[in-house]
């Protein structure tokens, strides 16, 4: 990996080069994205079976593009007992964290015949999207079901793309029933994200997609965005370890690369104190590097996107983690909390040297679904409170009404909206 001592000129370079991961850089997708949406709004079905045998392979019709019972009973028999027994496990542990988010309504009733409030209601319907295809992310359906289950939704709808052979991923089949998805679809890619957004014959529109995928994915998210709610538009994956001199070097090292591993924007990033540690982290990546099965793809991601940090104090090392503002941060140092209420902007913060990063995506409690590409700054990881909405009551008697509406109709005679000072003032004609 390669070792930057930061200075200005370093910084302004080092932030500029992370934002190019960014989906708002690939603009030269989003022709591609809009006629695929355009398609499936003006042909429905008929453009969604089209697009998923033109980029999945597989032939789905209105037959077959719903997972049936019998499908589920048989990714139960594909996957492992043990691994069907992690998968509760940690779906127990994110409930849990979940639960401790939930909002309530509440109401203020005063004496003077006034009462404000507040209504939370759930989302009714909830679409889900869960990568698929090559690879399988049972611990993203759970992230993602999990705190739509807890905040009420009436109804979780789950696509995800099918095999060619026209199956879905058993391990992901597995995890959707596990956590109580209502309905799935084999459908993915812009595609189906079009599907949730307007509805098909086949697929309900919903009034909210939330989950991961690749670059059109992320695309066709925001592109919907106002005919439904988004959770985010998610970018390639990143970690940011703080560390100093007391820090373990493997540990480090294994760290950052379980980022990197994701693919080849993924960005992993050292920021120390200590040149020591530098030196060592980085002779301790090259040598994982080696021997880890994806280690193609690490290398990658390590030459575009990875550095090693070395500051001048712990002062300028959270300076630095908050301007990168990562998705993951990891915090190994001698006084790491009194380090974690420094820090303002990341994703998911992990302190210790026995919290690593993986132990977030799996099974600890807190969600994976975290924001990336510096919006750490003004987003938060999806919660329960992604999946409810919330009304404001209010109720006056006459005479809490009398007490005020003079000052109501003046306040809107001096905006020159007369019809409303109208609308107060007729009841006290």
């Amino acid at each position: 990996m390669r070792i930057v001592r930061m200075d200005e000129s370093s910084r302004k370079n080092i932030l500029e080069n992370l934002l190019r991961r960014s989906p708002n850089q690939y603009g030269e997708y989003e022709k591609g994205v809009a006629e695929i949406l355009s398609a499936v709004r003006e042909r429905g079905d008929e453009a969604l079976f089209e697009f998923t045998r033109k980029f999945d392979g597989a032939v789905i019709d209105s037959g077959n593009v719903r997972v049936t019972e019998k499908e589920i009973e048989e990714a139960y028999r594909l996957v492992d007992d043990g691994l069907v027994e992690i998968i509760r496990k940690a779906l127990v542990n994110i409930r849990a964290y979940h639960e401790k988010q939930k909002q309530y309504s509440w109401f203020d009733s005063k004496p003077d015949g006034t009462m404000l409030g507040q209504k939370v209601t759930p989302i009714f319907k909830v679409g889900v999207y869960v990568p698929g295809g090559k690879a399988a992310y049972p611990s993203s359906v759970l992230m993602n079901v999990i705190p739509a289950k807890v905040a009420g939704v009436e109804e979780i709808v789950m696509v995800t793309p099918p095999r060619k052979d026209g199956k879905v991923t058993p391990t992901t089949l597995v995890a959707a029933c596990e956590a109580g998805v209502d309905v799935i679809y084999k459908a993915g890619g812009a595609q189906a994200v079009g599907a949730l957004a307007y509805g098909t014959r086949s697929i309900p529109k919903v009034d909210k997609i939330v989950g991961p995928g690749n670059i059109y994915v992320a695309l066709a998210k925001k592109a919907v965005y106002g005919h439904v709610s988004i959770d985010a538009v998610a970018g390639p994956s990143e970690i940011l370890v703080v560390a100093d001199e007391t820090a373990n070097p493997r540990y480090v090292a294994a760290d950052l690369l379980s980022q990197a591993e994701h693919d080849e924007l993924a960005s992993a990033i050292l920021v120390t104190t200590s040149e020591e540690l530098a030196e060592k982290v980085s002779k301790e990546a090259g040598r994982f590097t080696e021997e880890l099965e994806r280690g193609k793809i690490i290398r990658k991601s390590l030459d575009n996107y990875g550095y090693i940090l070395i500051v001048k104090d712990m002062d300028e090392a959270v300076r630095t983690a908050d301007e990168i503002a990562s998705e993951h941060v990891e915090i190994q140092t001698r006084n790491p909390y009194e380090v974690m209420m420094k820090i303002r902007n990341a994703g998911a913060i992990f302190i210790g040297e026995y919290a690593s990063e993986p132990l977030g995506d799996y099974f600890a409690g807190p969600n994976h679904v975290l924001p990336t590409n510096g919006t750490a700054r003004f987003f938060s990881p999806l919660s329960v409170d992604d999946f409810i909405k919330k009304s404001s009551i209010i109720a006056y008697s006459r005479e809490a009404l009398k007490a005020v509406h003079k000052d109501i109709e003046s306040f809107a005679e001096a905006e020159h909206l007369t019809a409303h000072a109208n609308s107060v003032r007729v009841r006290f004609e």
